[in-house]
C-alpha cells in the first residue's frame, strides 16, 4: 500500500513538472509573460538593487523549504526535491528543443494557456504532498495555518509581487500577468481540493 501511494504521488509530481515547464516555456517565456511568487520576485531583487537571482534564489527558497520542512516532514521535503529537480530538468528539455505548437499571436489566448498549464502544473504537485518551489512551501503553511484557500494564497502573493514590480514594468507588462496568476491560482484551487469536501490537503502531509 506504501509503495503504491508513493509510486501514486511520484507520477503527479513528475506529470505536474512537466506540464509546469511545458508552461513556463512555451506560454510564459515565449510570449515575455511576468511572473509573481518567487521567480518574480527575483526579477525584481535584480532590476531594482541588483541582486543576482542565482544568489537570491538559493537563499529564499531555500528558506522557505526549511519552513515547509519544519510544518510538513521530511517526505513533503523530498518531495519537494524531487518536484524542483524534474521541472529544472524538463524545463532544459523544453528550452534545447525549442517551440514544439504554433505561434499564438493573440496575447490574450497566450496568458490563458500560460495560467491553466501552469495551475495544472503546481496544482497536482502540491496535491502530491509537495512544493515545486519555496513559494509553495510557503502557500501551504499558509493555507495549513489559516482559513485561506491555497491558490487565494498563491494568488496573493504573486499580485503582491506583480504591484511590487510596477517600480520597473509597465502597468501594460503587469496586465497579462496579473490574468495568469488570476486563471492559475482557480485552476490550483479546483485540483487541490477535488474530491476531498473542500478540506484542506495540508491537514493531512
Amino acid at each position: 500500500m506504501a509503495r503504491r501511494r508513493f509510486l501514486e504521488s511520484l507520477g503527479k509530481i513528475l506529470l505536474g513538472s512537466f506540464i509546469l515547464a511545458f508552461g513556463f516555456y512555451n506560454f510564459y517565456y515565449l510570449n515575455n509573460i511576468t511572473e509573481g511568487g518567487v521567480l518574480g520576485l527575483l526579477l525584481l531583487l535584480k532590476n531594482v538593487f541588483n541582486i543576482e537571482p542565482s544568489i537570491a534564489n538559493i537563499i529564499i527558497d531555500g528558506a522557505l523549504l526549511l519552513i515547509g520542512y519544519k510544518f510538513f516532514g521530511k517526505k513533503f521535503f523530498i518531495y519537494s526535491v524531487i518536484a524542483s529537480v524534474s521541472f529544472s530538468f524538463l524545463y532544459e528539455c523544453f528550452e534545447y528543443i525549442g517551440p514544439i505548437i504554433p505561434q499564438i499571436h493573440s496575447m490574450l489566448l497566450a496568458t490563458i494557456l500560460a495560467g491553466i498549464s501552469v495551475g495544472l502544473g503546481v496544482g497536482l504537485i502540491v496535491k502530491a504532498g509537495a512544493a515545486a518551489g519555496g513559494d509553495d512551501a510557503l502557500a501551504l503553511v499558509i493555507a495549513k495555518t489559516t482559513s485561506l484557500n491555497i491558490g487565494i494564497v498563491y494568488l496573493l502573493g504573486d499580485v503582491v509581487v506583480l504591484i511590487l514590480s510596477l517600480t520597473y514594468l509597465s502597468l501594460f507588462d503587469i496586465f497579462y500577468s496579473l490574468i495568469a496568476v488570476t486563471i492559475s491560482g482557480k485552476v490550483i484551487d479546483l485540483i487541490y481540493y477535488h474530491n476531498n469536501n473542500s478540506q484542506k490537503i495540508t491537514e493531512n502531509i
